[in-house]
């Protein structure tokens, strides 16, 4: 059955639409179509999520996707097989299988009497990682993607591993998030009776994905599958990458400009994990109207003029007082005809018993120790844009840290780019990390973290191969940091700042490391950039627009305790994030309700008491239909194994109807 209701301006929506896929599956959609669709066709784009139409992306769907229609372009919203009300199992993220049933969805949209046969796709995160994925397969009715907040290498940038380290921060919390996601219900009122026996077999049925991660350890074929820059040559189609700075995946940006042939344009202002138009920090943009002259332009034929503005616009951030939160980012908009860049230079500092300098000096040896309870003050990998996200003063840090001042700026410049740390190392264990911060330095002290990576240095030839240490044996590494966009004005300093561990970041090595660093030939080498006729139209942006109104009541907005514990006399320091995501009704009577907590416990002489711990609590439900999910994860260690253990409990109403545990060990690869 498709529901017809009609919409502002004509416009209709049809949910749910059931469109089949060549195994028999069902996947179920939201339809949105412009006005006169019936006589006039028009071409579609499409997002493809696992965070189901009906609740999960309700409220955002619902300013963008009317607005999508209102231009005459049908917006399709489909939920991926194994999730919301589709049939199926959602075995892992980003499988062969999830882009193979994207190409027959596009095929079906384009075969619609009310499409011209042209069909676009766009994505923020999942959607952004598959619109990447499903063009490098070049399905014909795919004529031009938006990927926003994704990456195009699955190892090196996303919630699971970075540098070759696993990414404690996120990469269980994010396993835990889609454990939950994947025990919750269809809608019985969408697809009928049956919505038990489908709910209590994904349940059974879906896997623990965090056990799947940590089986590969090492950028693998695993990894590789789904990667797109292993082969930028099979994307055809047109790419508009976009990303901010307080993001996770903006490094992404840069490499698709610099890698693709395919036309293509990048975007990277100061946001955290969201779309353009809803940017926190601000400053927000009319994000909907440039990606309406995109689909003009691609989908259409119609000349907006979009390809002929600069390929590459960013937005330059100015230092700020350090704090866990901003509404907005001081700073200017800048635009670069070409990425790699015509405007791009280098600055060069070497690392002393000085500190940085210009020249470089005598060669020093400088021992550096582990302080366990350095990356207390990291935030969080991927900010959602929430209060507590970001990393707060890193003077605390820079003690836990051997740090290197620059001198004082005496003119203000740009970087823009990826800074590169050069270093020569020895270890007194087999398996170590380093961990590199760069910070601006303010007049008064204030630290302000500007970019950071992580290397584990077994992997210090490549990802794919574990090479152990020798002990006092030194070796050289190179650490590309996070791709950066900062002005250093006059009085400001650079502080380079590095440590062999950074908890709760990156899982700490098996032993307490200490590093010596040879400073000889040690090096910072910053990404400057000269200013470009091209700036003076830089960030011609419209007003971000309004959210409309979407049938939802909120019954309890969202709340955030973010908070460290530290016992003296046990040498204990605890993160707890505790978050109330929230709750609301929809017209219909659906309501929704979603809390979690992720908690980080480690003894600050004990690299192997590290653990971390994720529960979830999902309530769904109408009038007598009430059901509820509850998920416990954990991952400890030893100094050979991961252990993980995950709990599911559903119950309908009060009655558990499913209870599920499960133990898993995997040997520690390098790590």
């Amino acid at each position: 059955m498709i529901e017809r209701i009609d919409l502002l301006d004509g416009l209709e929506i049809l949910d749910p639409v059931w469109i089949p896929l060549p195994d028999g599956t069902r996947v179920a959609a939201r339809i949105i179509l412009p006005a006169r669709s019936a006589q006039i066709p028009a071409p579609a784009v499409l997002e493809y999520l696992p965070y189901r139409r009906s609740d999960g992306t309700y409220r955002r769907d619902a300013v963008r996707h009317p607005y999508i229609a209102a231009h005459g372009i049908a917006a399709v919203r489909v939920d991926m097989r194994g999730s919301g009300d589709s049939d199926g199992i959602l075995s892992d993220e980003y499988l062969p299988t999830e882009q193979i049933d994207a190409c027959a969805v596009i095929a079906w949209i384009a075969d619609q009497p009310w499409c011209t046969g042209n069909v676009g796709m766009f994505g923020i995160s999942w959607g952004g990682f598959n619109a990447l994925q499903v063009a490098a397969l070049r399905p014909p009715a795919l004529k031009a993607i938006i990927t926003v907040c994704s990456t195009d290498d699955r190892y090196a940038d996303d919630v699971h591993y970075m540098g070759g380290c696993l990414l404690a921060v996120d990469m269980l919390p994010w396993a835990s998030i889609m454990l939950a996601y994947n025990c919750r219900p269809a809608d019985p009122q969408v697809v009928g009776p049956q919505w038990r026996e489908s709910w209590l077999t994904r349940i059974e049925e879906t896997p623990r994905y965090s056990e799947i991660w940590l089986d590969h350890q090492r950028r693998d074929a695993y990894w590789q599958q789904g990667s797109v820059c292993e082969d930028f040559s099979q994307i055809a189609c047109p790419v508009y990458a976009v990303g901010g700075w307080a993001d996770g995946y903006t490094n992404a940006v840069f490499r698709l400009l610099a890698g693709l042939t395919s036309p293509r344009k990048g975007l990277v202002g100061p946001w955290a994990h969201t779309y353009p138009e809803a940017g926190v920090p601000g400053p927000a943009i009319g994000f909907q109207d440039e990606a309406i002259r995109w689909w003009k332009h691609w989908l259409a034929g119609e000349p907006t003029g979009i390809m002929d503005e600069p390929m590459l616009t960013t937005y330059i951030q100015e230092p700020v007082r350090p704090a866990s939160w901003y509404p907005e980012r001081p700073g200017r908009w800048v635009a670069d005809v070409h990425w790699p860049s015509a405007a791009s230079g280098q600055q060069d500092w070497f690392l002393s018993g000085q500190g940085l300098t210009d020249t470089s000096r005598e060669a020093e040896l400088i021992v550096i120790g582990t302080d366990l309870r350095h990356g207390a003050d990291a935030g969080m990998w991927c900010s959602y844009a929430v209060p507590g996200d970001y990393p707060p003063d890193q003077r605390g840090e820079d003690g836990r840290s051997v740090t290197f001042d620059g001198p004082v700026c005496d003119q203000p410049y740009d970087v823009l780019g990826f800074p590169v740390v050069k270093l020569r190392l020895a270890a007194n264990q087999s398996s170590a990390l380093v961990a590199v911060r760069l910070c601006d330095v303010a007049p008064d002290g204030a630290s302000l973290l500007v970019s950071r990576g992580v290397l584990n240095l077994t992997h210090r030839h490549d990802h794919a191969s574990v090479i152990p240490l020798e002990a006092g044996e030194f070796i050289a590494v190179e650490v590309i940091l996070n791709a950066v966009g900062h002005t250093l004005l006059s009085g400001h300093r650079w502080r380079l700042a590095l440590a062999p561990s950074y908890w709760p970041h990156v899982w700490p090595s098996a032993r307490i490391v200490t590093l010596t660093l040879d400073t000889g030939g040690c090096m910072l080498r910053l990404p400057t950039r000269e200013p470009q006729n091209t700036d003076n139209r830089a960030g011609q942006f419209g007003p971000a627009a309004g959210t409309p109104k979407v049938g939802i009541t909120d019954l309890r907005l969202d709340s955030r305790q973010r908070y460290e514990r530290y016992d003296q006399v046990r040498q204990q320091w605890e993160l707890h994030d505790e978050n109330d995501h929230g709750a609301f009704t929809r017209q219909d009577g659906l309501t929704y309700d979603h809390r979690s907590a992720d908690r980080y416990y480690i003894q600050i002489d004990d690299p192997l008491s590290a653990r971390s711990v994720c529960e979830h609590d999902i309530r769904i439900g109408r009038g007598d239909w009430q059901t509820r999910i509850e998920t416990w994860s954990e991952l400890r260690c030893d100094a050979e194994y991961f252990y993980l253990d995950n709990r599911i409990t559903a119950y309908e109403g009060d009655q558990v109807v499913s209870r599920r545990a499960h133990h898993y060990r995997v040997r520690r690869d390098g790590i």
